[in-house]
This record gives structure tokens, C-alpha cells and sequence, in this order.
């Protein structure tokens, strides 16, 4: 496994993904950054993180011959992964914010960018871009936000702490996960975070309401219990859960 440190870069995503048109890269090849300057989350939102506290790192997997309808499966590897290892650092109350945020109890401490490349209706290979908050103490007053330090108010070991993070992916993305999705499913739904317990979202026009999460669909959209005993499922783009 090649690691490539970089004190610093616009995206790590998009670093490695330049990386691999240019040259042979292999698996779990990871690029890393003191100060990664335009990091992204989901939906175009900005990661700000501040130097050289943090992790933000992008890690090359390549393709397991997944279908695109099935890339939701690679986003529950990555959150069961890193679930797992700070679960192992004992980071308390953790749980998933669908689709693929890390918290713990109502506070975010990790972000996952995940990033395709395609091959006809086949996943070639993906970049996993993950930001996590480890050693950093003031967020400029963003709310719902943490760190580990802030957490277990002890200073973490950057690279220790990568090393983990890797172990924990190497395991869950492999063939015997990948290869298994109702198994991965029930795994990812027993740490989603406010599962079965009464909700507050708001839909793409802004409207709130009250409802449910039962889980996911096979492709990974939110399933919500509404009035009425109706189920309905929703993408990223069209529900928000509300803190």
C-alpha cells in the first residue's frame, strides 16, 4: 500500500483521480494532505478543515465488477469502516447520518466523498474521499460539529489513527461484503442514526414533516414511515433529516 503525503492541495479526490489517468496506481493507494484547500462534501457542500489537525485523505479502490445500481453498497463499506475504527478509538455514541455522515451523538466528525469511475454500466474504480475532525478545537461556530479531541479530549495520532482507518477498509471492501449486500444492509441499519425513532424532515420545497426511518432500499435511498402507514423512499436530493 502506497501512501502519498502532501502538505498541501486543492482535493485529494481529485489529486488521485489525476494520478491515475497519468500513471499505473495501485489498490488502496492513499493521498493525503496537511491542508487540503477545496475539499467537498455531499451535494457540492465545502469540508473546512483546519491544517494539519485533521485527517483528509482519498483512498483507491478499484473496481469488484459493481454494477452502478449498486454503488450505494461501496458507501455502506466505507461508514461501516469508519464506524469500526473510531469505535475502536472509543468515540462515543456513533452512529450513520444517512447516506454516509459519521457522528457522534448529534455532532458531525466525519464527511465521505465517494467518486466513481465508470466502465460502460460497471464501477471501474472509486476514489473514497473521507475528511475526519481529530485534533481540531474551534469550527468557527458551526453547529453540530465535533472532533475526537473535543470528544475524548486527548491528542490523537494523525498517522496512527490513517493506519487504522485502512485496516477497517481493507476489510469491509472485499467481495465477501460486496458480494453480500442484504448482510451489509443489516449491518449499516443497525448504526443508522434516529432509525425507528420519530423525525423531522424537509423535502426539496422546504415543506417539514414528520416521519420514521425504517432503513434503506437495495439502492440506497431512505426509507421513511409517514402518517397513514404509508412507507415512501426518498434520494439526497429530495429529504433532509433535521437535527
Amino acid at each position: 500500500m502506497q501512501i502519498i503525503k502532501l502538505n498541501a492541495t486543492n482535493s485529494t479526490n481529485q489529486y488521485l483521480k489525476e494520478l491515475i489517468m497519468s500513471t499505473k496506481v495501485d489498490d488502496f493507494t492513499v493521498v493525503t494532505t496537511k491542508n487540503q484547500e477545496q475539499g467537498r462534501g455531499q451535494m457540492g457542500t465545502k469540508w473546512l478543515a483546519e491544517p494539519g489537525k485533521n485527517l483528509t485523505f482519498s483512498v483507491l479502490k478499484k473496481g469488484e465488477a459493481l454494477e452502478v445500481a449498486d454503488q450505494f453498497l461501496l458507501n455502506m463499506c466505507v461508514s461501516l469502516a469508519m464506524y469500526e475504527a473510531l469505535k475502536e478509538l472509543n468515540i462515543p455514541n456513533l452512529t450513520v447520518k444517512w447516506p454516509n455522515d459519521i457522528l457522534s451523538a448529534n455532532s458531525k466528525i466525519c464527511g465521505i466523498l465517494i467518486e466513481n469511475i465508470l466502465t460502460g454500466s460497471k464501477i471501474q474504480s472509486s476514489i473514497i474521499g473521507i475528511g475526519l475532525n481529530v485534533n481540531q478545537l474551534s469550527f468557527n461556530n458551526l453547529p453540530n460539529v465535533s472532533s475526537l479531541k473535543l470528544l475524548k479530549g486527548e491528542t490523537f495520532n494523525l498517522d496512527e489513527v490513517l493506519q487504522l482507518i485502512i485496516v477497517k477498509l481493507k476489510k469491509y471492501l472485499t467481495s465477501n461484503y460486496l458480494n453480500s449486500p442484504d448482510v451489509l444492509r443489516a449491518l449499516y441499519q443497525e448504526i443508522m442514526f434516529r432509525i425507528h425513532k420519530p423525525s423531522t424532515f424537509k423535502d426539496k420545497e422546504g415543506k417539514m414533516f414528520m416521519g420514521f426511518i425504517k432503513g434503506v432500499s437495495s439502492s440506497g435511498k431512505l426509507i421513511v414511515l409517514l402518517e397513514d402507514n404509508i412507507f415512501k423512499e426518498y434520494n439526497l436530493k429530495e429529504i433532509q433529516l433535521l437535527y
